[in-house]
């Protein structure tokens, strides 16, 4: 059976970041499938009708229910698919990523059911001097979202978004500790599976130079209210802090990112 990769781009107001999100992923990807939260009002949906267009791998919906971004790929359970989770804010590594697939091809991984690279939490980015500058997982946070479909049988919903909550029926021999930390084992400079997260960058022209750190998708379907009330009154969420600021501030160069 002949491996594919899905991506499922789930989106809203990102368009600082989303062409070159999209573009990078595109060789990696067998399809890309976006799904954008119908409330978006920046350009995003004008960038990536645009490029969806020009590229057939891409799918473009505008979605009125963060389920639906579950139901568009849990059909894929119990076949050889990789599902790529990505978001606005993860810029990744096209090199790096097309090295990655020939693994994943050989099927040097199936034994894992998902599998977490290494991120930069980046306070800033030069594309002018090709320098990305915040913090490195580990020690923080990896947040890729890498799953192998191959591992289960089912996923079934309700789940609040793609890949979040529902319930996962493994097949023989899989289950949910078999997460690979791969990040764990390969520095950045050295990896393939490898994140830009602009987690602490203005994501969308309505930012307006504010203080980019937001509640995602995920952040409002999943916290309660109180909690995203204080998330949003403040301008910043306590637990990304926590988890994306951990050790030093480094500097790395981000030339692949951006060829």
């Amino acid at each position: 059976m002949i491996m594919r990769i899905i991506s499922i781009v789930l989106i809203k107001n990102e368009d600082m970041f989303i062409e070159t999100v999209l573009r990078n992923i595109l060789d990696f990807s067998d399809e890309i499938i976006v799904a954008d939260d119908y409330l978006t009002k920046d350009r995003t949906p004008e960038i990536v009708e645009n490029i969806a267009q020009k590229e057939p791998k891409i799918q473009y919906h505008r979605i009125f229910r963060t389920q639906a971004s579950h139901e568009m790929i849990q059909h894929y359970a119990g076949t050889r698919t990789w599902i790529f989770a990505v978001d606005g804010d993860e810029i990744y590594d096209p090199e790096g990523l097309s090295r990655f697939r020939k693994r994943l091809e050989a099927g040097e991984l199936d034994r894992w059911w998902c599998i977490f690279g290494n991120v930069l939490n980046c306070k800033t980015i030069d594309k002018k001097r090709q320098i990305a500058e915040g913090y490195l997982a580990p020690p923080s946070r990896s947040m890729t979202k890498l799953y192998n479909f191959s591992a289960i049988d089912s996923w079934e919903g309700p789940c609040k978004e793609r890949l979040h909550g529902g319930k996962i029926n493994f097949r023989a021999g899989y289950d949910a500790s078999l997460r690979y930390n791969l990040h764990e084992e390969v520095d950045w400079d050295a990896s393939d599976f490898r994140c830009l997260h602009t987690c602490f960058l203005p994501r969308s022209s309505l930012d307006k130079g504010k203080h980019a750190l937001r509640l995602n998708i995920t952040d409002r379907t999943a916290w309660p209210w109180w909690r995203r009330f204080l998330g949003i009154q403040k301008n910043y969420v306590p637990w990304k802090l926590q988890k994306y600021c951990r050790g030093e501030i480094v500097k790395k160069n981000i030339r692949s990112f951006f060829p």
